[in-house]
């Protein structure tokens, strides 16, 4: 059955919409509005568990067969290939955005380029370095800890496009995804599946007891470390775009890696 325009979208339409615009994988995508993107960016999570299941699934047959550094380049590359580099073009994006200390216009012109300038290399081939490093240390502990970290990361990353998504978050310019999901989000929706996801990490770490808290942790980490650079994005282009939503999820997902990394065991 149709739905009107005007129709609130269904929780169904909001979860296809998220795995239709964050992932490679082939679904009907019924409904393209602000209401639905909304949904959407409440949904992400369920995203990055699907993705970071595969990766981390991916990462643990490596590790098996040839070792904890190529597991962790396994576990990276995966979602990198699921989501078509998408995350990744935003965080080189931006930073060239914010690297060019050029007038919000200008900036944002930058960023719609599609080439990418030095900040922007520098700032991928940092993150990507980070992430593989803190990888290669969890999966030299075991593939069930490695598997864990990756699965943190794609959580973390997308529970970040939620907190982009505020309502109190605007967009920087008319048109694109970020136009589409800016100031969809409620922070009441944006804060439950933000728990739901810490809890979940928890439960999927109990085998280690008290130390499974370092998953919720690492998600926590992630977000403030997300939050901070939303706040600066805001402050320099005017509000979000697409761009600072991918670059948003990159760095929640690095900082979440980097912070099981220093909490150890």
């Amino acid at each position: 059955m149709t739905r009107s325009a005007g129709e609130a979208p269904s929780w169904g339409e909001g979860v296809r919409f998220a795995f239709g615009t964050l992932s490679v994988l082939r679904v009907r995508v019924e409904r393209w509005d602000r209401a639905a993107g909304g949904r959407a960016m409440v949904c992400a999570p369920l995203v990055g568990v699907v993705l970071g299941a595969l990766a981390a699934g991916a990462g643990a047959l490596v590790d098996w067969r040839a070792g904890g550094l190529l597991a962790a380049v396994a576990a990276v590359a995966v979602p990198a290939w699921l989501t078509r580099g998408l995350h990744l073009d935003g965080l080189a994006d931006v930073a060239d955005g914010l690297g060019s200390g050029k007038p919000a216009e200008d900036a944002l012109r930058i960023m719609k380029q599609s080439d990418i300038g030095p900040f922007g290399v520098l700032t991928l081939v940092l993150a990507l370095l980070a992430q593989i490093a803190a990888l290669t240390g969890q999966f030299a502990d075991s593939a069930r800890h490695g598997a864990l970290a990756v699965l943190t990361a794609a959580v973390a990353a997308r529970c970040a496009l939620s907190l982009g998504c505020l309502r109190s978050v605007p967009a920087a310019r008319p048109g694109g995804l970020g136009a589409m999901v800016a100031a969809t989000v409620p922070p009441a929706g944006a804060l439950a599946v933000s728990a739901l996801a810490g809890l979940g990490l928890a439960a999927a770490g109990w085998a280690d007891g008290w130390a499974a808290l370092r998953y919720p942790g690492a998600l926590l980490a992630g977000l403030g470390a997300a939050g901070l650079l939303l706040r600066r994005c805001v402050r320099r282009f005017g509000g979000i775009t697409g761009d600072v939503l991918g670059a948003l999820a990159e760095t929640a997902a690095t900082a979440a890696l980097l912070t099981l990394a220093l909490i150890g065991w």
